[in-house]
């Protein structure tokens, strides 16, 4: 439940924009229960692409959104981070979505300004099929070689050594990697050069690298969708997935080893304890490529929405920064059931503040996500 004083604080909030604007196009303001007012009650579209890693919670998102405010129509294609920069760049789309936000020189292509808004965060685990073995750890070297193809069998003797309670087969490890242009390559990649100098050296970092398939069996999966797909229907096969996938198709996911040197599973504690040992800068970017922190997930990331500062339309401007609002408010309880970290209150703060450029009238007012829950939970 929202108390009186912060519905009288959205109240005011909103209050600016519906005199600022309906004066200028005369139509009624509609109101739904997540308190988000809009000046028009005609429908707008909005089209999003890019990253598969967080296109579950948006699709989710959306639909959401479409339930409370039925004149905005949210749309997100699972495309790959590169693919979704390269869609905005060119103007094809309303909105993107990226796992390694934009560079400052694809930023300056865009004369109307670009806003990168870290909307949600995730872990990216390496999932696997062993019928059997449920649980399993992996070192840094460990990890790292196996995707350098170092380690090529299930029984290797330093698997072995960090799993003396399981029975490893005398297997051969399928890696699968991905095959399109991927954030979730970019994010996995920087963080196996930061814990890894043969991999920096040899391999690099990416949104796509050249896997060593000469020294193991590589196979290629297009999307997020597609790795998790593979590694369900490949007897011996690891692969790196968001979170999210391997939860939703019930697959094991491995216990890493982090720069404290402890075997971490992936959960929403360990994500959110990950983030808490990071700033975000000015500009919104922070990359986590080896996170210290005794309970610390190492790979966990950020993903950012790609939004144009300004919009032709001064209604899908207003659709956008309402869009923003309901994200970081009923949108952030939605996160963990899907394998996603809520945003801290400090990083929805900053980006509230970032999405108020688009237009400065609708102040986005953010809710106590803790007595949400709290009410939901009665």
């Amino acid at each position: 439940m929202i108390n009186s004083r912060q519905s009288l604080i959205s109240f005011l909030s909103v209050l600016t924009l519906i005199i600022g604007v309906t004066s200028c196009n005369g139509n009624k303001q509609t109101e739904s229960t997540t308190g988000i007012v809009l000046p028009f009650t005609n429908s707008i579209r909005a089209t999003g692409a890019g990253a598969s890693f967080p296109a579950p919670l948006y699709q989710n998102w959306f639909v959401q959104l479409n339930r409370e405010l039925p004149q905005l129509q949210f749309n997100f294609q699972s495309v790959g981070s590169g693919a979704g920069i390269e869609q905005f760049t060119s103007g094809t789309i309303d909105f993107g979505a990226s796992d390694i936000g934009m560079t400052d020189e694809q930023i300056d292509r865009i004369t109307r300004g670009v806003l990168l808004l870290p909307m949600t965060a995730g872990s990216i685990v390496l999932t696997y099929n062993l019928p059997g073995v449920d649980k399993l750890n992996l070192s840094r070297e460990v990890y790292a070689d196996i995707f350098l193809g170092n380690i090529t069998n299930w029984n290797d003797p330093k698997i072995a050594q960090d799993n003396p309670d399981v029975t490893l087969p005398d297997q051969r490890i399928t890696v699968v990697h991905r095959s399109d242009g991927s954030g979730t390559t970019a994010v996995f990649t920087n963080h196996l050069s930061a814990i890894s100098p043969q991999w920096e050296q040899t391999i690099g970092s990416g949104t796509a690298v050249e896997w060593p398939a000469t020294k193991g069996t590589f196979v290629g999966g297009r999307g997020n969708e597609g790795v998790t797909a593979l590694v369900s229907q490949t007897p011996g096969s690891l692969g790196y997935v968001e979170y999210g996938f391997a939860r939703k198709n019930n697959l094991p996911v491995a216990a890493l080893q982090n720069q404290a040197g402890n075997f971490i599973v992936p959960s929403d504690e360990s994500g959110t304890n990950t983030l808490s040992q990071v700033e975000l800068p000015e500009n919104l970017r922070a990359f986590i490529t080896d996170p210290p922190g005794e309970e610390s997930y190492p790979i966990v990331t950020y993903t950012w929405m790609l939004l144009f500062k300004k919009y032709d339309d001064p209604n899908k401007a207003i659709a956008m920064e309402a869009m923003v609002q309901f994200a970081l408010n009923e949108g952030q309880l939605q996160s963990a059931d899907l394998g996603y970290i809520k945003l801290p209150d400090n990083v929805r703060e900053r980006v509230a503040a970032a999405a108020d450029e688009i237009t400065p009238d609708f102040k986005i007012t953010l809710r106590n996500l803790n007595e949400n829950q709290e009410a939901t939970a009665k």
